[in-house]
């Protein structure tokens, strides 16, 4: 077998591999996810409800990860010129809107909650949580194995889970011995808040990719900084920098270099090459423009 054929084998199995992890998780989440809602009413455990929306965003984000690691083999065509990376973000906005709105409802089942002597059943609680964080710490330690960024991103989500589930588990012991009405609602509102926060941050950073504003202002500025300090090079305008996903980015500018004839563009494009390679950039389009020539937008412009 070929050393190019060898290499294209071991990229194939090792998508395949990472495919069927996210897959296994996938299911384990989605199961424990109807698990956690019915669980939930059954215990009339707000706290249950409300962990079960944030398991719902996770099982939507795994679904995003494996819909993406599957459009990410794919290349781009005359539709779709950047490639399918992009989709992600409706992914991204999608399950943010899911989760505010589940957050929202166990807010308003929280708050009633207060003045109302309801007691969850501790024991239903107890079992649910220890469930939980065997549920989340299986999935966390199939995806632990896992090298791509959803993997490792995920995989932390499913931790965090874990560590939710042992304070549910802490405060159903708790309801064990003790009445304590008001712990359940606040321990929901607790984890709804938390929840929001995150999502609320995350909705409003997919709006930005969305509206391709730039997505890493200190990046942007340091690739400023290496294609102006090429000696060949005046100084640069019409900089534009945004991102397909959040990860993958694209930059253009126009170029003007400090001299009138362009035997040096063959130099100045190996250059570039050199000073943009560390930024590890997707998609760089740039025009280059001699120190005499005048700027074809701002012609348009003016």
């Amino acid at each position: 077998m070929s050393e190019h054929h060898h290499g294209h084998h071991h990229l194939h199995d090792h998508r395949d591999t990472s495919e069927g992890r996210l897959l296994m998780v996938f299911a384990l989440n989605a199961c424990f996810t109807i698990i956690e809602f019915v669980g939930g009413y059954l215990t009339q455990s707000t706290a249950i409800m409300a962990d079960a929306v944030h398991d719902l965003g996770d099982t939507l984000a795994i679904a995003s990860a494996l819909i993406l690691n599957r459009l990410g083999q794919k290349r781009s065509d005359a539709n779709f010129t950047y490639g399918y990376r992009r989709l992600s973000l409706f992914g991204a906005l999608f399950n943010a809107l899911v989760l505010v709105i589940g957050c929202v409802w166990i807010l308003t089942e929280a708050l009633p909650r207060f003045n109302q002597a309801i007691v969850p059943n501790a024991q239903g609680m107890m079992w649910l949580a220890l469930l939980g964080v065997a549920v989340n710490g299986v999935a966390a330690l199939q995806l632990s194995a896992g090298k791509t960024m959803n993997e490792r991103v995920l995989n932390w989500h499913l931790l965090e889970d874990m560590l939710g589930w042992v304070v549910v588990l802490a405060a159903a012991i708790a309801l064990h011995f003790v009445q304590w009405t008001w712990l359940d609602p606040a321990l929901s509102m607790a984890f709804s808040l938390f929840i929001l926060f995150n999502v609320l941050r995350s909705l409003k950073e997919t709006l930005r990719l969305f509206a391709q504003a730039n997505p890493d202002r200190k990046l942007s500025q340091q690739i400023i900084g290496a294609l102006t300090s090429i000696k060949q090079v005046q100084g640069l305008h019409h900089f534009h920098m945004w991102s397909l996903d959040g990860d993958k980015h694209v930059v253009s500018a126009h170029i003007k270099l400090n001299k009138s004839d362009a035997s040096s563009h063959a130099d100045v494009k190996r250059e570039i090459n050199t000073r943009l390679k560390p930024f590890n950039i997707h998609h760089t389009t740039f025009e280059l423009e001699l120190a005499d020539e005048h700027c074809r937008m701002n012609l348009e412009e003016a």
